[in-house]
């Protein structure tokens, strides 16, 4: 076995920083700009009614799959970040895990095609890969801001409030808008 003769290096890479911050930032773009097309393309859609996962189903699928994959890399991409530039402490390092199941679960979403089109057969995951996103996406701010704080306490707020945020609003989308409008 051979023996090493010096430490191994620890130096940050600037340029490795830059490029998964910069295709965190185009994923979500992309994914955005998907959503935006589908609500023309699709027919029938209501824009407040209807969910992403409705875009997400039918002939015009292939337009919202390609922004969810997107986004799936640019969570990806956030959890390499996150990792290379480790803040410090056991809940940084356990965002870095949830950030690449979250990206693993978006995958999943956009995957199966089990959404918007009534489909029940076999088992349907939909709905507990949603359920794993949603406290997911408020663990990892919460995770985070333990390791932000040792920067800057400002930040560290930040990401509490956001994650307050998305605790209080998340459960809205749950709601049923379609019952909601019929009623109407």
């Amino acid at each position: 076995m051979p023996k090493y003769t010096s430490a191994p290096m620890i130096e940050s890479q600037p340029i490795l920083i830059m490029g998964l911050a910069a295709y965190a930032v185009l994923g979500c773009i992309i994914f955005a700009a998907s959503i935006l097309v589908a609500d023309f393309v699709v027919p029938d859609h209501d824009w407040i009614a209807d969910t992403i996962s409705d875009l997400g189903a039918g002939q015009y699928e292939f337009i919202v799959d390609a922004g969810i994959y997107a986004f799936s890399a640019s969570l990806f991409s956030l959890a390499l970040l996150s990792a290379h530039v480790h803040m410090g402490g056991r809940g940084w390092s356990v965002s870095i895990i949830c950030l690449a199941l979250i990206a693993m679960i978006v995958f999943l979403v956009g995957a199966r095609d089990e959404y918007g089109d009534g489909d029940n057969e076999g088992f349907v995951i939909h709905i507990y890969l949603v359920y794993a996103l949603g406290l997911l996406m408020a663990a990892i701010p919460l995770l985070m801001s333990g390791g932000v704080g040792r920067e800057n306490s400002a930040h560290r707020s930040v990401l509490v409030v956001t994650a307050i945020v998305w605790i209080v609003s998340a459960p809205i989308f749950f709601f049923p808008a379609r019952q909601y409008r019929r009623n109407l």
